[in-house]
């Protein structure tokens, strides 16, 4: 933590939860008369009872109300800015907080913005962003901001973090997401999760040896491997294990998230020393030759990064062992609103595509799937970041659950049962801030004494026949062409000739 703040500001506040009351100038110079003459080596007490004693008075000290007294406590907000992070800190005499918020790891899903008690954060423009501004979705009011973890607790990105040190509530006294992705027991493992993970959040680690370090490469060793693709399911145990075997990668997409699409033996390399064939899990390998060692045990360590991972899901839909436990933080559905879909365009505007943490979004390529844009809701975790980034508001998000921890009996429980609840609901409560204010109905009062402009009615006609005369040469497209093209002299040469001209033919035609 950064010890020098930027753009401080002190406010007083009484007790833990009172209202903040901003320092005035009187007091701030009083406090620091008040702190320059303790420096010095006296006090002002001091001071004002020898004046007075000079006086032939006595200095009485006054004394304190410890019933009424309250504790003071100065607090001080900050902001600062570090790479891609906003770093807001309070910091008082008993307690540091900060709020880190990663921007660029912000998707704009609002959540923030619509749990927070003090209407402290405002959501920008996350259209314009999920289509390539570089801005911050979440804007936040430091001046109203209490640092209550509400945020970084609901956030399902992991983009706001928050930490504590000093007195402060311990943390599990208040609710988070109770969202996991478990590893359990049937893991070998393989790299089909590391792989398939959009936020590369998995990483394995294979702890049994390659093959070079049990055994040797053979030079001119004859014989014969085969590969049954309808046995393979792409783990990649073998590749890891030996080099001779390659593994082609592939863009995962939600229509098939695996990471690998075809596998492949460059025989050049390869020995036959048939301890791939032992190795694979699946017995989809098959080779004549002469086996010189027994094969090891498949054997390695997960780690999900809890930062990175928002529980999408794709690790559990490409583990051919069922080794993935999992749960999203919030259940619900996620719908298209086609009357809203003409003027969807995914391939030009993109937005809900690079927002989605989960990458479900894609256009059908079969031509006879009419539709414009589709997506797989297995993947979804109904963050409604989606939502927000669609501008033609074409896409729907209904919450029906949110998994979180148990909500402690705290004086503050009530707002976060109402925040949690708004999740699903759409309506936060939040605290009332209504203010009475009484309405004064002023009744209407005549002016008097004005005069209204005459209006003289024969130059009135006069001028109106003018304009009336004038329009019809005004409609003649050689006319208006010649006043864009040509001097004004020229061109009030040719209406004062149009006008001539059909003078000339109305004179005819009456007579």
């Amino acid at each position: 933590m950064n010890e020098e703040y930027d753009e401080q500001k002190v406010h007083k506040r009484d007790g833990c939860c009172g209202p903040r009351k901003i320092e005035t100038e009187e007091s701030k110079k009083g406090k620091n008369e008040n702190e320059k003459s303790e420096a010095w080596g006296y006090k002002p007490e001091e001071v004002e009872a020898k004046e007075l004693e000079s006086e032939g008075l006595e200095y009485v000290v006054p004394e304190n109300n410890e019933g009424g007294h309250q504790e003071k406590i100065t607090v001080t907000n900050s902001m600062d800015l570090q790479g891609t992070h906003f770093c807001y800190n309070q910091v008082t005499e008993k307690s540091i907080k900060t709020l880190d918020y990663d921007y660029k790891r912000c998707n704009g899903c609002g959540i923030c913005v619509e749990v927070c008690p003090t209407k402290a954060l405002e959501l920008g423009p996350v259209h314009e962003i999920a289509t390539g501004l570089d801005a911050p979705p979440v804007i936040m009011d430091l001046e109203k901001c209490t640092f209550c973890r509400m945020c970084a607790n609901l956030c399902p990105v992991h983009a706001i973090t928050f930490d504590a040190v000093g007195e402060v509530p311990d943390e599990k006294q208040y609710p988070k997401y109770d969202a996991y992705v478990n590893i359990n027991e049937k893991c070998l493992p393989c790299a089909l999760c590391e792989g398939a993970c959009p936020q590369d959040a998995i990483e394995v680690e294979f702890t049994f040896p390659k093959k070079e370090e049990i055994a040797s490469f053979k030079e001119g060793a004859k014989g014969e491997i085969v590969i049954n693709t309808d046995k393979c399911n792409f783990c990649g145990i073998c590749a890891r294990f030996c080099d001779a075997v390659i593994m082609l990668e592939r863009e995962p997409t939600p229509e098939n998230p695996l990471p690998f699409e075809q596998i492949l033996v460059d025989e050049d390399k390869c020995d036959y020393c048939v301890l791939c064939q032992d190795i694979c899990p699946e017995e989809a390998i098959k080779v004549k030759g002469e086996r010189s060692v027994e094969a090891p045990k498949v054997e390695g360590k997960i780690k999900v990064d809890k930062v990175k991972c928002t529980q999408c899901g794709r690790c559990k839909v490409v583990c051919p062992y069922d080794a993935v436990e999992l749960q999203k933080p919030m259940e619900g559905t996620l719908n298209l609103i086609s009357v809203n879909l003409d003027e969807c365009d995914p391939q030009g505007c993109h937005g809900c595509f690079n927002v989605c943490p989960s990458k479900l979004w894609y256009v059908p390529k079969d031509p006879e799937d009419l539709r414009k844009i589709a997506f797989v809701e297995d993947f979804c975790t109904y963050c409604g970041a989606c939502v927000k980034a669609c501008h033609l508001t074409a896409i729907k998000v209904d919450r029906s659950d949110v998994h979180h921890t148990d909500i402690p009996d705290t004086p503050w429980a009530t707002q976060w049962r109402d925040a949690i609840e708004s999740l699903k609901t759409g309506v936060r409560k939040g605290v009332d801030r209504s203010v009475f204010r009484k309405i004064y109905i002023l009744k209407g009062q005549k002016f008097m004494g004005i005069e209204y402009p005459s209006i003289n009615e024969e130059i009135l006609a006069a001028v109106q026949a003018k304009i009336d005369a004038l329009i019809p040469a005004l409609k003649s497209a050689k006319v208006r062409k010649l006043w864009e093209t040509e001097s004004p002299k020229t061109a009030a040469a040719a209406i004062k000739k149009n006008l001539e001209g059909r003078k000339q033919k109305d004179s005819k035609i009456k007579a």
